[in-house]
C-alpha cells in the first residue's frame, strides 16, 4: 500500500504528461512527405509544361516568320518569272512580226489601198501567225483589219488598237475582258531609213495562258485588275469578289507583300502596277495561300506537343521516384519526432536515405536518448522531492497524534484514575486516532483520484448538508458557526460521484475552519449553493485572515499549507482534482481579512428533461471513518 501511495503521489506532484503510444497511423492525416512529393511533382510538371509551351510558341513564331519570308520570296520570284516570261514572249512576238513586216506579199497587200482587199488578205496572215490577236492599220493609224480568237466588240477593239499604235512603248492591250501582250511593227516600202510607211502590223497573245503557266508549277495565284475589275485570274469566283473589295489592291498602288484573309483562307499578297505598259490602268496581284504551310506548322505543333506530353509523363514519373526516395526517410523522421513529442519513445527512426538524413536521424536518436536519461533523472529527483515534502508535511502531525495516543495510553495504565478523567483520556485518544485516520484517508483519496469516479443522479443540497454535518463534528470546527443557503436549487439533481463531491465540499469547509482557528476560536463560515445553466456552484466564505500572498500561486499544489497548526496540505488539492474530474474547478474568488471566498464549480451532467425523468437515490448519512 505504501509503495502504491508513493508512486501515485509522485505522479501527482511531478508536472509530467502520461506517455501515450503513438503509431504511424496516428499521423496519417498529416503527411508532409506526401505534400513535399506533390509539390516537387507539380513543380516539375509546371516547369515541363512552361518550357514546352514556350518552345511551342517560339518555334511556331519562328516558323510563321520563315513561312512568311518564304512566301514573300515566292511572290517576288513569281512576279520576276512572269516578267521574264513576258519579255521572252514579246521578244519572240517581235521577231514574228518583223518577219511578217518583211513579207513582199503583205507589203503588196497594203499598197492596194482597198480595205476589203486588205481585210481578206489579212485573214490568211492571221492564220499563218497562229496568234490570238492580229491587226493591220494604215499609215494614219486607222485600223483596217483586226482579228481575235474571242468574241469582242469591234469598235472597242479598234479603239484599243489605236491607243496602242499611238503609244509604241506600251505592249499590254486591254479589250473588254481580254488582255493581250502585243507587238507593234511598222510596214515600209523599201528600207526603213528612206522608204515609205505603208502601215502597221500588230500581233498579240493572250495573257491568260502565261498566267496559268506560272501559277500551276509554283502554286501562286495571279490576277490582272483594271478599274477594279478582274480581267484575268486563277482565283475562284468567290475569292475574285473578295479581292475586289480590298482597297489596297483595288487602288493599284505598289505594295510590299502583306497578309489578307479571304473567307476562311489566309493569303500573302503583293501588287505590281503595269499601267505604264498598258493601254488602260492595269495591276498584277499575286497571292499565295498560307494553308499548306499552316498544315505543316500544325503537324510540327503536334509533334512538339506529343514530345512535351511524353517528357511531362517521363519527368513526372522520375520526379515521383526521386521525391519518394528523398522524402520518405524525412517523413518517417518527422513522424518519429512527433511521436516522441507525444510520449512514444520507441518509435522507429529511419536508418536509410541520403547522408544528410542519416546524420540527422543519428543526431535525433542521440538527443532522444539524452532527453530520456534527463527525464528519468528529473523524475527520480521529483519523486524524492515529493517523498520529502510528504514526509515533512505528514511527520509533524503524525508524531503529534502518536504522542497523544502514547501519553494517554500511559495515563490509562494507572489504576487510580477516576472515571471522568479516564473518559477525557479516551476522548483525546479518539481524537488522535480520528486525526490520524483522516490524514491517511486524505493520502489514499489523493492517490486514487481519477480512477474511481462512479457518477449517479444526486441532490446537490443533500451532499452539501452532509458535508456541513461532517465538518461540524470535526474538532477544528468547535465554536465556529457554519450556516448554509441552498435557495431554489435544493430540489435539483446532478450527475456526479456523491462521495467525492461531498468530500470536496467537506475539505473546503475544513480548510475554512482551520484558517479561522489559526487566529481565534470564534468565527463564521457561510456555504451557498446555486444552480446555473450548465453547472453547480458551491461558495464557501469564511471570516478568517485570508490566504497569504506568498502561496496564492501554488494554493492547489500538494502539501502547500501555511498558518495552520496542523494538516497535510492536501485538502484544497483534493477538492480541485475532484472538481476537474466533474468538468469544473475550484477558484479563490477573493481573499481579505474577514472575508475569504472559495468557489467550487462542477458540471450538472444532466439536461433539464433528464433531471425530471431520472430517479433520485435516497440520501442517507452514513458514518464516515474521517468524521
Amino acid at each position: 500500500m505504501e509503495l502504491g501511495t508513493n508512486l501515485s503521489l509522485e505522479a501527482k506532484a511531478a508536472p509530467t504528461h502520461e506517455p501515450r503510444i503513438v503509431t504511424p497511423a496516428t499521423f496519417s492525416d498529416r503527411s508532409p512527405g506526401v505534400r513535399t512529393q506533390m509539390l516537387l511533382v507539380c513543380a516539375m510538371a509546371a516547369i515541363i509544361a512552361i518550357v514546352t509551351a514556350l518552345c511551342l510558341l517560339l518555334i511556331r513564331h519562328r516558323l510563321q516568320e520563315q513561312v512568311a519570308n518564304d512566301l514573300a520570296q515566292d511572290l517576288r520570284q513569281s512576279v520576276k518569272t512572269f516578267q521574264n516570261l513576258q519579255a521572252e514572249r514579246l521578244e519572240a512576238l517581235d521577231r514574228e512580226n518583223a518577219l511578217l513586216a518583211e513579207l513582199p506579199t503583205l507589203k503588196a497587200l497594203m499598197t492596194s489601198g482597198d480595205d476589203l482587199t486588205i481585210q481578206d488578205g489579212a485573214a490568211e496572215f492571221w492564220q499563218l501567225s497562229g496568234n490570238d490577236l492580229f491587226a493591220i492599220a494604215d499609215p494614219n493609224g486607222r485600223i483596217v483589219a483586226a482579228y481575235t480568237r474571242l468574241d469582242t466588240s469591234e469598235p472597242a477593239l479598234h479603239q484599243a488598237l489605236g491607243a496602242l499604235i499611238q503609244s509604241s512603248e506600251k505592249h499590254y492591250l486591254l479589250n473588254g475582258a481580254s488582255l493581250y501582250a502585243c507587238s507593234l511593227r511598222p510596214l515600209y516600202f523599201g528600207r526603213k531609213e528612206d522608204g515609205s510607211l505603208l502601215g502597221y502590223v500588230i500581233s498579240g497573245i493572250s495573257i491568260e495562258r502565261t498566267v496559268r503557266q506560272i501559277s500551276e508549277p509554283t502554286g501562286v495565284d495571279a490576277s490582272f485588275v483594271s478599274y477594279g475589275k478582274t480581267i484575268v485570274t486563277t482565283l475562284s469566283p468567290n475569292l475574285v469578289s473578295a479581292l475586289a473589295k480590298e482597297p489596297a489592291f483595288a487602288s493599284g498602288t505598289p505594295s510590299v507583300p502583306s497578309s489578307v484573309q479571304f473567307e476562311n483562307t489566309r493569303f500573302l499578297a503583293a501588287t505590281e502596277d503595269l499601267s505604264a505598259f498598258a493601254t488602260s490602268p492595269l495591276q498584277l496581284t499575286v497571292l499565295k495561300s498560307f494553308e499548306p504551310a499552316e498544315r505543316w506548322i500544325s503537324r510540327i505543333d503536334g509533334m512538339i506537343l506529343s514530345t512535351g506530353v511524353i517528357a511531362l509523363l517521363a519527368g513526372t514519373t522520375l520526379m515521383i521516384i526521386v521525391a519518394r526516395v528523398l522524402t520518405r526517410p524525412l517523413e518517417e523522421l518527422s513522424t518519429s519526432v512527433r511521436a516522441f513529442g507525444m510520449g512514444d519513445s520507441a518509435h522507429r527512426i529511419p536508418r536509410y536515405g541520403t547522408q544528410e538524413v542519416r546524420e540527422l536521424s543519428l543526431a535525433f536518436d542521440g538527443m532522444r536518448g539524452e532527453i530520456q536519461r534527463t527525464s528519468q533523472a528529473l523524475l527520480e529527483s521529483e519523486r524524492l522531492a515529493t517523498i520529502g515534502r510528504m514526509a515533512s508535511s505528514v511527520s509533524h502531525d503524525l508524531r503529534h497524534y502518536l504522542a497523544a495516543v502514547y501519553a494517554n495510553a500511559e495515563f490509562l495504565a494507572a489504576d487510580s484514575l477516576p472515571p471522568q478523567e479516564r473518559a477525557e483520556i479516551f476522548a483525546d485518544i479518539r481524537t488522535a486516532v480520528h486525526g490520524t485516520t483522516d490524514m491517511i484517508e486524505s493520502l489514499l483519496i489523493f492517490s486514487r483520484t481519477g480512477t474511481s469516479v462512479r457518477k449517479s443522479p444526486e441532490l446537490m443540497s443533500a451532499l452539501v448538508d452532509r458535508a456541513v454535518a461532517l465538518a461540524r463534528s470535526h474538532p477544528d470546527a468547535e465554536g465556529i458557526q457554519i450556516s448554509t443557503c441552498c435557495g431554489v436549487a435544493s430540489e435539483s439533481a446532478a450527475f456526479v460521484d456523491g462521495k467525492q463531491i461531498e468530500r470536496a465540499v467537506y475539505n473546503l469547509l475544513l480548510n475554512a475552519c482551520q484558517a479561522i482557528r489559526g487566529t481565534s476560536d470564534k468565527g463564521s463560515v457561510f456555504v451557498a449553493l446555486s444552480a446555473h445553466d450548465e453547472d453547480w456552484v458551491v461558495s464557501v466564505t469564511d471570516s478568517g485572515p485570508g490566504v497569504p500572498e506568498n502561496i496564492r500561486g501554488s494554493l492547489f499544489d500538494p502539501f502547500v499549507s501555511e498558518g495552520k497548526q496542523k494538516g497535510t496540505g492536501l485538502g484544497l488539492t483534493l477538492a480541485h482534482c475532484i472538481a476537474e474530474e466533474h468538468g469544473g474547478h475550484v477558484t479563490l474568488l477573493s481573499s481579505a481579512p474577514g472575508q475569504t471566498v472559495f468557489q467550487l464549480r462542477v458540471s450538472r451532467g444532466l439536461s433539464p428533461s433528464e433531471e425530471a425523468s431520472e430517479p433520485i437515490q435516497d440520501h442517507i448519512v452514513h458514518e464516515k471513518t474521517w468524521s
